[in-house]
């Protein structure tokens, strides 16, 4: 994989070279005592403060649930070309998508190959709205998103067993242990191997997918899974693959097979 060689040390790089040093350091930290992950699953809302947690738990005080009213409009307006409205083919959001986030990724017919949540609502703004697909990141998509995520909150994750999904899932597995970046780390250095240890003040999580889109506290916004693995790549220095790119969605086909039974959680708050 190819990677940047800018003069000068960004945050993300910064948090990169405080990554590697947790590496070299891992044996004095396991000898300190620090947990190691845990033999189940652990959502990432189990190593957060009492006061984030309480954060998340109250819709009132939870900031992604603007994201999810914003969503809740766009859900009901006509627009686009076609003046067509989410609702008029859907209905409410709270019966017909009580399940729909818990099984992404899917197949797509017409695309010959799998598509995340994100992707899925901008192909229907697209075909039967008449609208321009947006990123995963913008204003439309995520709200739309969130709102759709909130809708199978406290479902559990239900990986979809298409047989076809299973070479792409299997690459995105392979993605998740592949070293890259100039600090030659992979996903599962951190998200398995020192899941539980500390780094930066904060507990490393086992990296599971299931409260995205969701509002973190450094970034002051919701923000997509796609931006969290645009923000890993670039910690550990390695080439950032461009907006929606299949390998995103090869990764979030292993992510969900591997927090398969956790509960979703959207929107949730991170640190």
């Amino acid at each position: 994989m190819k990677v940047g060689n800018r003069a000068g040390v960004t945050a993300a790089q910064a948090f990169g070279l405080l990554l590697l040093a947790l590496c070299l350091m891992l044996p004095c930290a396991s000898a300190l005592g620090q947990p190691a992950a845990g033999a189940g699953l652990r959502s990432g809302f189990d190593s957060m403060s009492e006061s984030t947690q309480a954060m998340q738990r109250d819709d009132a005080a939870n900031p992604g649930m603007l994201t999810v009213n914003d969503g809740a409009r766009l859900w009901a307006r006509p627009e686009g070309s076609a003046q067509r409205s989410c609702a008029g083919c859907h209905g409410e959001a709270s019966v017909s998508m009580k399940t729909a986030a818990a099984r992404y990724p899917r197949w797509d017919e017409r695309l010959n190959r799998p598509v995340g949540l994100s992707q899925r609502i901008a192909l229907c703004r697209q075909r039967y709205q008449g609208l321009d697909a947006g990123s995963p990141d913008s204003a439309a998509q995520l709200a739309l998103s969130t709102f759709v995520a909130h809708a199978a909150r406290g479902v559990s994750l239900q990986p979809d067993t298409d047989p076809r999904l299973v070479p792409w899932r299997e690459r995105g597995r392979a993605r998740f242990n592949q070293r890259m970046g100039q600090l030659d780390l992979s996903c599962a250095a951190c998200h398995e191997e020192r899941a539980g240890l500390r780094l930066g003040g904060a507990t490393i999580p086992q990296g599971h997918p299931n409260g995205y889109p969701l509002y973190r506290l450094e970034w002051q916004s919701v923000g997509s899974l796609q931006r969290r693995l645009r923000n890993c790549l670039t910690g550990v220095r390695a080439e950032v693959w461009p907006s929606d790119a299949i390998e995103y969605i090869e990764l979030e086909l292993h992510l969900t097979r591997r927090a398969a039974g956790l509960l979703i959680e959207t929107p949730a708050v991170r640190p």
